[in-house]
This record gives C-alpha cells, sequence and structure tokens, in this order.
C-alpha cells in the first residue's frame, strides 16, 4: 500500500513571541485531490499572500515539493525577510528532515504533494530564532500528520483541562459558564 493514500494533515506550535512559528501541513498524493489544492492556490495568489514552491536553495526545490502558504501577508522589510528567507528556510529543512529522519519514506517522496500554511508573526525581531522554530515546526507538523496525532483520546483530555493557546486561554469561570446543553444541540 502505498504511503498517504488520502490527505494526512498536520499542525504544530512552536517557541514564544513574535518568533514562534505555527505551521499546518497537508500531505498527499500527486494526482490526487492534494494536487489540485496545491496547483489552486499557487495559481491563486492575492494581496500579501503569494503561495511559492518552498525551496532549499535556489532551484532546488524540497522533496516532496511544498507549497509555502503565508498566513499573514508580508509586510515591512524584516518581515518578509522572515516570511520569505528564515522561515521558508526552515520550512524547506523540516521537511528535508522529515525525510532524512524516514518520517516520510525517501522512496515515495517524488510522488507526494505537501501544502504548508506558515504563520510569521509581522512583529518577528530574531531571523534565525524563526528559522529554529519553523524547522522544529514543519518537522513536528510532518510527524502529527504522518501519525494522526494527537489522538481523540488526547484531544479530549485536552479539551476537559481547558483550552489554551497563545492568544486566549478561558479561565475556569468561562469554561463552566459556557458549556454547552443537549438540548442546544438538538436544535
Amino acid at each position: 500500500m502505498p504511503f498517504a493514500q488520502t490527505a494526512l494533515i498536520g499542525e504544530s506550535f512552536i517557541g514564544e513571541g513574535p518568533n514562534a512559528a505555527h505551521t499546518n501541513i497537508v500531505i498527499g498524493r500527486a494526482g490526487g485531490p492534494v494536487e489540485t489544492a496545491w496547483v489552486s492556490a499557487l495559481a491563486s495568489p492575492s494581496v500579501g499572500y503569494a503561495p511559492f514552491v518552498t525551496v532549499v536553495r535556489p532551484n532546488v526545490p524540497v522533496k516532496p515539493l511544498t507549497l509555502f502558504v503565508n498566513k499573514a501577508a508580508a509586510n515591512g522589510e524584516l518581515h518578509q525577510r522572515a516570511t520569505w528567507g528564515s522561515a521558508q528556510a526552515g520550512l524547506a529543512r523540516g521537511v528535508a528532515d522529515a525525510v532524512e529522519h524516514e518520517v516520510i519514506p525517501a522512496e515515495e517522496a517524488e510522488d507526494l504533494l505537501i501544502v504548508a500554511a506558515v504563520w510569521v508573526d509581522p512583529a518577528v525581531d530574531d531571523l534565525d530564532a524563526c528559522f529554529r522554530n519553523q524547522r522544529a515546526a514543519a518537522f513536528r507538523a510532518v510527524a502529527a500528520a504522518v501519525h494522526a496525532e494527537p489522538g481523540v483520546a488526547e484531544v479530549l483530555a485536552a479539551a476537559e483541562a481547558g483550552p489554551s493557546n497563545p492568544f486566549y486561554t478561558p479561565s475556569a469561570e468561562q469554561l463552566a459558564a459556557s458549556v454547552p446543553t443537549l438540548e442546544a444541540a438538538a436544535r
């Protein structure tokens, strides 16, 4: 059975502050729905959002071919350098790491495509930290996709403990006050 017969989806958030990396990954086979999404995104840039093929170096695209889709419009010189430079380099190296460590089988790399939605904070202030965090986030997102992590039990345990992200963590009171009822689900 070939690797990644269906779309594999993974996510990772690494780091803190303006140099953190949040990466969403979709992996699929060429000739399938991921290819349609990959080509459609590449062919549909919009103001501030220009998906591009991720390269290890100019003229050396990473394999599997990976489309970098920025989640924040590149704005200002440092943010542009981080987006097109250090975050792209981190994504390329993280994907190559996944192949090197056999998370993605090397013999399948030519037949796969990756769409990576990458967050680079407009307040980024350290290109090296941006690179390191993106490399780790890319590798972890690929691994999460391949291994279908986290599992449902882990998700439910985290939800029970209370959702949290770098932008918002509800209080215990808010969690208790917002519990849905079965009656609301029946509507």
